[in-house]
């Protein structure tokens, strides 16, 4: 048997012991690095074009941006650095992807309608009117797909980047619970500049990155977390009219929120009160119910 060749200090530092690659921490600092420098460079035309335009176009525009980063920067770091495929990731395309991706809005259109209802009941919630009423159906539609463009957008981004890249290269690194605990928690930090943000909301959108690595945990998919965050940002605000995560949606349904913050969230929106626990609760209840029952063979 041949003696196991002696790693250099600097292998011991930069390579995995297991394969020859570089280490997780490596791979995450140089692609999070060249995020920020695409990042910079696609959002130069913000800069000289934004002024007068409107919050919509310019959110429509930096969304745009911050997905093309994302997007680059991962594939590229995932073939280089990572030694694997993208759709390792969890990617794979087959009849279940489409099913996790609707079966993820529905599951977050229950958890936002119990939401709803239950600050009804509550008597929270005072509906003011609708959007059609003010604006007319025409500019309601088109007012309401690009937001659903936006979201569609920050879903795929935000999925790929914590439960995709970051999530699974800390597994590789560390293991399974930091690496959900770590990347739940950087989720987290990725919030709290956001309007409104204190340290409710960061406990909030903790617990909400739990939620979602727990679909991906269940189903070693990213497309059903990509449905669940798709559809919470949807029903959450252009059609319930809820800020999301501080931010002011275009809303179906104008509504006017009061209540203790504590409980209803405020101005940030849901994941700053305590009512966010038990939509989580029937969300993650309900994940596992589709995953192990319904989804099929080896879902």
């Amino acid at each position: 048997m041949e003696p196991t060749p002696k790693r250099s200090s600097v292998d011991l530092i930069f390579i995995s012991p297991s394969e020859r690659r570089l280490r997780a921490g490596w791979r995450i600092l140089l692609q999070v690095i060249m995020m920020g420098v695409f990042l910079c460079i696609v959002s130069f035309p913000v800069l000289w074009f934004g002024p007068g335009k409107s919050q919509t176009w310019l959110m429509l525009y930096s969304t745009l941006a911050e997905c093309f980063a994302i997007t680059v920067s991962i594939i590229y770091a995932r073939r280089f650095f990572d030694k694997r495929s993208f759709v390792s990731l969890g990617f794979l395309i087959n009849k279940r992807a489409m099913i996790d991706i609707v079966s993820g809005i529905v599951i977050a259109f229950l958890m936002m309608g119990l939401l709803f209802v239950f600050g009804i009941a509550a008597k929270w919630i005072l509906i003011d009117g609708f959007a059609w009423q003010a604006d007319g159906l025409f500019n309601s539609l088109i007012q309401s797909l690009i937001w659903l463009a936006i979201f569609i957008m920050v879903a795929w981004q935000e999925e790929l980047f914590s439960r995709g890249y970051l999530l699974q290269n800390l597994k590789d690194g560390i293991n399974l619970f930091w690496a959900v605990l770590i990347s739940s928690l950087v989720f987290a930090l990725l919030h709290v500049f956001n309007p409104g943000a204190n340290w409710v909301s960061a406990l909030g959108i903790f617990l909400a990155g739990l939620f979602l690595a727990f679909g991906y945990l269940m189903t070693k998919q990213l497309w059903l977390p990509i449905g669940l965050h798709l559809g919470w940002n949807l029903f959450e605000g252009v059609i319930f009219g809820f800020p999301v995560s501080g931010l002011n949606t275009y809303a179906l349904i104008r509504i006017h929120v009061s209540g203790s913050p504590l409980w209803t969230g405020g101005p940030f929106g849901p994941e700053a009160g305590l009512v966010i626990i038990p939509g989580l609760l029937l969300g993650t209840l309900l994940v596992y119910i589709y995953a192990k029952y319904l989804r099929g063979e080896n879902g």
